[in-house]
């Protein structure tokens, strides 16, 4: 990973989560992946409130700072974030009823609050510093929408709805659950929220914008290596138990990286114009190596 995640990732609640994408160690194979009564542990050690952040300088920023065309290059991170989250939360039902285990169950109990209060994080947010004309969540979750990439509804609604739906109706579909999860947490948490994350917290920080945000969005950051965590520790699990399930693992992989690729690059993105102060070339590597680094814990060759 590049030196600049070390100033945030190397703190000790980052490290606490054990996703494999902060571990040197995870180059090799090696890895200490929680358990997941202690990821529910850690869950109620790490609590955060969105009614804590003041976004005063933030609205400052967003309206005398940031001129209008970064504000609309801008919107397309906040954007694929605030609805991501939304649709991720109403997902984690049917996922969680379809977990094997008991304390896989509780875990995801827990995952489901977190997507909550991030959704109240960005809409507070929005409120706050009058990003959108809108003046209530649904308003602003539609308004919102015209910013995303167009593969991001083929990933979130066709690739993972549709096989939640499948779970919602055979919660006992253990290789649906599987291919689930290896699109959540692998791909949509692991691949592209963490590395927008990375960027758009390093790309604040340099310029000295959005205080409040940065500190928030770092809590968000925190949450999600710890849902990776958890998915990194049930794929590998179910990876060793049955080999159609690490076949499920593979084959999903492949099926999602197309779309994946696509909704980490702007609708409006030209080639050579940097994101958030990097290219998409580094951009694509930062979400390569955090994949790669996850699959090798598990016990998977990476997908070309």
């Amino acid at each position: 990973m590049s030196e600049t995640v070390g100033a945030r990732t190397d703190r000790e609640d980052f490290q606490a989560t054990t996703d494999p994408a902060l571990m040197e160690s995870a180059d090799r194979g090696e890895s200490h992946l929680l358990s997941y009564a202690e990821l529910y542990a850690l869950w109620e050690r790490q609590q955060w409130r969105t009614q804590d952040i003041d976004f005063t300088q933030d609205r400052i920023d967003w309206h005398e700072r940031i001129d209008p065309e970064e504000r609309f290059q801008r919107m397309y991170g906040l954007s694929s974030f605030f609805i991501g989250e939304q649709k991720v939360a109403e997902e984690l039902g049917p996922m969680m009823r379809a977990a094997p285990t008991e304390e896989m169950r509780i875990f995801l109990c827990t995952q489901i609050a977190d997507e909550a209060r991030h959704v109240a994080f960005f809409n507070r947010f929005y409120d706050e510093v009058g990003v959108l004309e809108s003046d209530n969540l649904q308003d602003r979750l539609k308004e919102t929408s015209a910013h995303l990439n167009p593969k991001f509804n083929e990933l979130f609604d066709v690739q993972l709805g549709g096989r939640v739906d499948k779970l919602a109706a055979d919660p006992g579909d253990l290789e649906t659950l599987v291919e689930a999860i290896t699109i959540y947490h692998m791909i949509i948490e692991g691949m592209l929220a963490l590395t927008g994350q990375h960027f758009i917290i390093s790309y604040n920080e340099q310029v000295g914008t959005l205080p409040g945000f940065v500190e928030g969005f770092n809590n968000v950051a925190r949450d999600e290596h710890r849902h990776v965590a958890f998915g990194a520790r049930f794929l590998r699990d179910m990876a060793a138990k049955d080999g159609r399930y690490r076949e499920a693992i593979q084959r999903t992989l492949t099926e999602s990286a197309g779309p994946a690729n696509s909704v980490l690059q702007p609708p409006w993105y030209e080639e050579g114009v940097e994101v958030f102060g990097v290219t998409m070339d580094e951009t694509r590597a930062f979400a390569i190596k955090a994949l790669e680094r996850r699959l090798k814990v598990i016990g998977l060759t990476p997908v070309p």
